[in-house]
């Protein structure tokens, strides 16, 4: 009877051993499931800062063409005050332009570091099931010895 019980008890550690070693995998594929998900959102937070880009100087070309429009309707030479307004309004834009491309890299920052960290999380999780395979195996080895002792 002592043979049947070190057996289960083998068999058990075994059966834990797999189960540690598979759910190792599930979170290290976990961990790089998240990872990915991360870089894709940096993509498309990347495209939609460049579409607000583009979008902030057809606004900011339409407010300059209305501007030039209505000093030469007005009859003013385009000098002195209206066009100081109008470099006024290119260098908004440019700064407000290179504030979306800041904004943008600090979003890319972050969405990199997140994946760094989806990965190594993912990884020490992975590590710790391993460890517990080994001691799954282990434990069984021992309590097999044990009994036939």
């Amino acid at each position: 009877m002592s043979d049947v019980a070190a057996g289960a008890s083998a068999v058990a550690g075994i059966m834990g051993f797999k189960g540690n070693m598979a759910a190792a995998k599930n979170a290290e594929a976990v961990g790089e499931y998240n990872a990915r998900l991360a870089e894709n959102e940096a993509i498309l937070l990347q495209r939609a800062k460049t579409t607000e880009e583009a979008n902030l100087r057809k606004q900011s070309e339409r407010l300059t063409s209305s501007q030039r429009l209505m000093t030469a309707a007005s009859g003013v030479e385009l000098s002195g005050s209206p066009l100081e307004a109008l470099a006024d309004a290119y260098f908004s834009t440019e700064m407000d332009a290179a504030m979306i491309r800041y904004a943008s890299d600090i979003e890319q920052v972050q969405k990199q570091s997140e994946a760094a960290l989806a990965r190594t999380e993912g990884a020490a999780r992975g590590s710790s099931f391993r460890t517990a395979a080994v001691g799954s195996l282990l434990s069984g080895a021992q309590q097999s010895a044990t009994i036939l002792k």
